[in-house]
C-alpha cells in the first residue's frame, strides 16, 4: 500500500476528495501495521521454542491470549470492510490522473554515473563578479576587521560561493573556521566548535570539555588578540545568533576578516558598510548554461527539445537550486518529447494550484515525487534530522536498515550495501548533499539542503511519516499534525516525555546526542515513556543520555531492532535482554558496559554489535581501553555480525572462526600465543574489510605470518603493538592493496616504509610509536594516492627525506612528538 500511495501522480494532490481518500488509506494501513505488530508481539511473550503453532495451541487454554488472538480477528474483518469500501469510493468518487505506462525514473545508466555528485563550483554560473569582489574585500589592505555578508534566498549558491572563496583564500590568515548556524543553535556549541577549528582538536586546553560559557569566551578571545583571522558563520537566521557570539569575536586590527551568509535581511544589516553582496537569481543564458551542463551528458540540448527545456526553465526563475534539481531529474530520463511534455505539464498544474508551495519547493516536491518509491522513505527519514545536521554514512545506513527501508537483494550484497547505494543515488539526484568522502572514496558526511529539508519536512507531517520535537508546542503538535510512526528529539526539554507518551504508536525513538543535558532522573522518565507508550517499538537510540540502568521492561519490546546507548552511563544489561530475538544493532560505545549476559547468545539476528570504551587516547602511553566481556560460547549463535567493536580476545579467539559474515572486527587485550589461532580465524572472514588488532600490553610480540591467505577484501589495518620481526617484509597481510595502515606502538628496528610501496592505492598511513630508527625516507614514485601522512611519537627519529616525486597527491601531513627530529629535506610543495 505505501508503494502504491508512493508512485499516484501528482496532479491528483490538490483534489480535496483525494485528499480525504488517501487520509483514509493511511489510516486502514497503519491499523494493519498495528495489527501485525500485536500479533507478532504476543507471539514474542511466548518463549516457547516450539513455536508459533504452539503457542496458538496454549491459547485454548489461556482466556488472556485467547481474547487477544479473537480481538486481533476482528480488526482483520474490520480491515477488509474497510479495503473494500476504500476500492469503492476510490472508483465511484475520485478519479484519478493515470501516469500511463512511462516509468517515472529509469534504472541508474552509465549517463547517471558520470553525472556530478554536487552543485561544487558549477553553481558559480554567473557569479564570477560577485568571486573577484569578495576575493577583492579578503585581500585589501584595509587593517580594521570587517564583516562581509552574502545575502539572498535559499538555494541561490550564498554557502557554495563562499566555500569557493574560503578554500583558495584560508591559508592566508592565521587562523580559520567554518561554523553553521541552525536555527537550534547554542552559543556554547557555536564557540566550541569555533575553538576546535581554529586551534585544532589537539591543541585546545586540557579543561576545555568541563570549561563554562564564559571560560570559552575568554579562551577564544585570547586566542585571537594578537591573530589575523578568517571566520565563516554560514545561514545565520537572526542577527541574535551573531550578536550572541560578538564579544567572542577580538576586533584587532590585523586584517581580520568575518563571512556571513543569510537568507535574512536585517542579518545583512550587520555588515560593515559597503561590504554586501546581495545574489540575485540566474539570467537566462546563465540558467540555461547551467540547466544544460546538469540535464544532458554532453552538456548540449537536442534541438528538439529546446522549446520544452526552455519552458521547463523558465519555471526555476534563475533559482541554481532549482535549476540542478530539475537538471538532474531530466538527466535520467528519457530525451523524448512525450516524456519532457509530461513532466513540463505536471510542473506547469504544480506550480499554478498549489497555494502551500513557492516556486522551488514545487519543483523538489516534483522531484521527490519522481524518486523511486524505495528512495522515498530513505529521503523522508533523512530530512527528521536538525537543519545543517551532518549525516554520517554508517550510522544513517543502520538506521535504514533496522526502520525496515531496505529489502534484501541476496547473494553476497548485504543490506548495508543496498543501503550504501540508496545514499549515493540520492546524492547524484542532488537531494541529498556530499559533503566529505572517506579515504576510499565513499560517502563520510552528507546533509540536507535547507530548501529541500522545509520540502521534505512537510511531506513527513502530510504522510503521517515522522516529526520532530520541534514540532511540538503548548503541548500539542503544531499545524495540525496529526502524529507519525517516528520522533527525532533534536534537543531535550521538559515536554519531551509529554510529547512520547501522546504518541501511541511510534515505531522509532530517536534522541540525539545531547551531551548529558538531561539528568539522571529525568533520563529515566523518559526511558519509562517510551516502554509504556511504544510497546511495538523497532528503533530507540537514546545517545549521550545519562541513563545508569535499563529496566527488565526493555524485553518486553520484542520488535526491537536497534537499541542504541551510545555514550550512556549504563552499566550492565538486564537478563531480559535476551528477550530482544529481533534485535540487530546494539550500541553500546562509550558506555560504562564491560561484559554481556549469557542470553546475548540468544539474538541470532545480530548484525552490528559496539561495545569499545576509549582512555586516554592522545596519551603517551601504551593505550587503554575497555574491551566487551563476553559469556562462555556467547558468540557461538551470532554468526550473522558484519561488525564487532571490540571484544576481548580471551573471550572470541575458539568461536572467532563461525563469524564468515564479517565485514569490520577490533581485537582487544591479545597475546602472542593466540595469534595463530587467530590468524586461522580471522581467513575464514571472506568480507572482512577491515581489521584491528590490539596487543594487551606493550611487551607482547604478535606473530601474525600465519594468516595465509588473507581475506581478499581487507583494505584497512590497524595494529597496536609489537610485531615480529619481519612480519612487515613477509606477511600475506601486508602484501594486500590496502587503503589505509596504521602502525602503532609495533617498536620495528627496520623502516617499515619500503616494505609497503607496492600499496598502490594507499591514501591514509600513521605511524605512532611504530618505529625505532634514526631516518625515514620516501623516494620518487612512492605512494601516488596517499593524501594522509601521519609521523607521531617516534623517538629516535632524526632525520626525515621527502624526495621530489614522492607522494604527489599528499594534502594531509602530521609531524608531532618527534622529540629528536633536527632535519627535514623536503624538495615538493603540499597541496593543504
Amino acid at each position: 500500500m505505501h508503494c502504491s500511495i508512493c508512485q499516484m501522480d501528482i496532479r491528483n494532490r490538490s483534489d480535496e476528495a483525494y485528499l480525504a481518500w488517501l487520509k483514509e488509506v493511511r489510516r486502514v494501513a497503519h491499523g494493519m501495521e498495528d495489527m501485525v505488530d500485536q500479533y507478532l508481539y504476543l507471539v514474542g511473550q511466548e518463549h516457547d521454542t516450539t513455536g508459533c503453532f504452539f503457542y496458538l495451541k496454549k491459547g485454548f487454554k489461556k482466556p488472556k491470549s485467547m481474547f487477544s488472538l479473537s480481538t486481533i480477528a476482528s480488526k482483520v474483518k474490520e480491515i477488509e470492510r474497510d479495503l473494500t469500501h476504500l476500492s469503492q469510493t476510490k472508483d465511484r468518487w475520485v478519479p484519478m490522473t493515470n501516469s500511463g505506462d512511462s516509468r517515472y525514473i529509469v534504472q541508474m545508466s552509465q549517463e547517471l554515473a558520470s553525472n556530478s555528485l554536487s552543485l561544487g563550483e558549477e553553481g558559480l554560473v554567473g557569479n564570477e563578479d560577485n568571486k573577484q569582489k569578495l576575493v577583492q574585500w579578503l585581500e585589501d589592505d584595509e587593517l580594521a576587521r570587517s564583516i562581509i555578508v552574502l545575502h539572498g534566498m535559499g538555494g541561490l549558491g550564498k554557502t557554495v560561493l563562499a566555500a569557493t572563496v574560503y578554500k583558495k583564500e584560508r591559508e592566508k590568515y592565521n587562523c580559520h573556521a567554518w561554523v553553521s548556524i541552525s536555527q537550534t543553535y547554542t552559543k556554547e556549541d557555536v564557540l566550541r566548535r569555533l575553538i576546535i577549528d581554529l586551534m585544532g582538536k589537539e591543541n585546545v586546553p586540557a579543561a576545555f570539555a568541563t570549561m563554562d560559557f564564559a571560560a570559552i569566551q575568554e579562551t577564544l578571545k585570547r586566542h585571537l588578540e594578537q591573530k589575523k583571522y578568517l571566520i565563516i558563520f554560514d545561514d545565520v537566521w537572526t542577527p541574535e545568533a551573531y550578536t550572541d557570539l560578538f564579544g567572542a569575536l577580538t576586533e584587532n586590527r590585523n586584517g581580520s576578516r568575518i563571512i556571513i551568509t543569510t537568507r535574512n535581511s536585517d542579518v545583512a544589516h550587520l555588515a560593515t558598510p559597503n561590504r554586501i553582496l546581495v545574489l540575485e537569481p540566474l539570467s537566462k543564458d546563465e540558467s540555461w548554461v547551467l540547466f544544460c551542463k546538469k540535464a544532458f551528458p554532453n552538456h548540449k540540448c537536442p534541438p528538439e527539445l529546446k522549446t520544452l527545456s526552455e519552458q521547463i526553465l523558465w519555471k526555476c526563475e534563475g533559482l541554481p537550486l532549482a535549476i540542478v534539481s530539475v537538471g538532474s531529474l531530466l538527466f535520467v530520463r528519457d530525451k523524448t518529447m512525450d516524456e519532457w511534455r509530461r513532466i513540463n505539464n505536471q510542473l506547469s498544474w504544480e506550480l499554478i494550484n498549489n497555494p502551500m508551495l513557492d516556486h522551488v519547493r514545487n519543483i523538489l516536491h516534483l522531484s521527490f515525487i519522481y524518486l523511486p518509491p524505495y528512495l522515498k522513505s530513505c529521503f523522508l527519514f533523512c530530512s527528521l534530522f536538525p537543519e545543517d545536521y551532518l549525516l554520517k554514512r554508517k550510522s544513517l545506513i543502520r538506521l535504514l536498515v533496522t526502520e525496515g527501508f531496505i529489502v534484501e537483494r541476496g547473494g553476497s550484497c548485504t543490506m548495508e550495501e543496498v543501503a550504501e547505494g540508496y545514499l549515493n543515488e540520492l546524492v547524484q539526484r542532488n537531494m541529498l548533499q556530499l559533503i566529505e568522502r572517506n579515504s576510499l572514496g565513499r560517502i563520510k558526511l552528507l546533509r540536507m539542503h535547507d530548501v529541500v529539508r522545509e520540502l521534505a519536512i512537510d511531506l513527513c507531517h502530510r504522510e503521517c511519516f515522522g516529526v520532530t520535537s520541534e514540532d511540538y508546542r503548548g503541548g500539542r503538535l503544531v499545524n495540525g499534525i496529526s502524529g507519525g510512526r517516528r520522533l527525532v528529539v533534536h534537543k531535550l526539554s521538559n515536554t519531551t516525555n509529554e510529547l512520547i507518551s501522546s504518541m501511541h504508536h511510534l515505531r522509532s525513538v530517536i534522541v540525539l546526542d545531547n551531551m548529558m543535558q538531561m539528568s539522571q532522573p529525568q533520563s529515566m522518565l523518559l526511558l519509562a515513556s517510551v516502554l509504556c507508550n511504544s510497546r511495538y517499538i523497532t528503533v530507540l537510540e537514546l545517545n549521550g543520555l545519562p541513563i545508569e540502568q535499563l529496566p527488565d521492561a526493555i524485553g518486553d519490546l520484542f520488535n526491537l531492532r536497534h537499541l542504541s546507548l551510545r555514550n550512556s552511563r549504563v552499566k550492565f544489561l538486564p537478563r531480559s535482554i535476551e528477550n530482544l530475538v529481533n534485535l540487530m544493532i546494539l550500541d553500546l560505545f562509550n558506555s560504562d558496559i564491560q561484559k554481556l549476559p549469557r542470553g546475548i547468545a540468544k539474538l541470532k539476528k545480530l548484525r552490528h554489535l559496539y561495545a569499545e570504551k576509549i582512555c586516554g587516547l592522545f596519551e603517551r602511553k601504551f593505550p587503554s581501553r575497555i574491551a566487551l566481556r563476553f559469556p562462555k560460547d556467547g558468540l557461538c549463535n551470532l554468526t550473522n555480525l558484519q561488525t564487532l567493536v571490540a571484544v576481548g580476545a580471551d573471550d572470541c579467539t575458539m568461536h572467532l572462526w563461525k563469524l564468515t559474515q564479517m565485514r569490520t572486527i577490533r581485537l582487544w587485550d591479545v597475546k602472542g600465543v593466540q595469534c595463530e589461532q587467530l590468524c586461522a580465524s580471522l581467513a575464514e572472514m571472506q568480507f572482512l574489510s577491515s581489521l584491528a588488532i590490539h596487543a594487551v600490553d606493550e611487551h607482547q610480540v604478535l606473530q601474525l605470518d600465519g594468516l595465509n591467505p588473507p581475506p581478499s577484501q581487507l583494505q584497512k589495518i590497524c595494529i597496536l603493538g609489537r610485531l615480529a620481526a619481519g612480519t612487515i617484509e613477509h606477511s600475506p597481510l601486508f602484501q594486500l592493496n590496502l587503503t589505509e595502515l596504521s602502525l602503532h606502538w609495533t617498536q620495528l628496528t627496520e623502516s617499515p616504509v619500503p616494505s609497503i610501496t607496492t600499496m598502490s592505492n594507499f591514501t591514509v598511513f600513521w605511524l605512532n610509536r611504530a618505529f625505532n630508527g634514526e631516518e625515514l625516507t620516501f623516494l620518487p614514485g612512492w605512494f601516488p594516492k596517499l593524501k594522509t601522512l601521519y609521523l607521531q611519537d617516534l623517538p629516535n627519529l632524526k632525520s626525515l627525506v621527502l624526495h621530489e616525486g614522492t607522494m604527489v597527491n599528499l594534502e594531509t601531513f602530521w609531524l608531532a612528538q618527534l622529540d629528536r627530529m633536527y632535519g627535514m629535506r623536503w624538495q615538493y610543495t603540499l597541496q593543504q
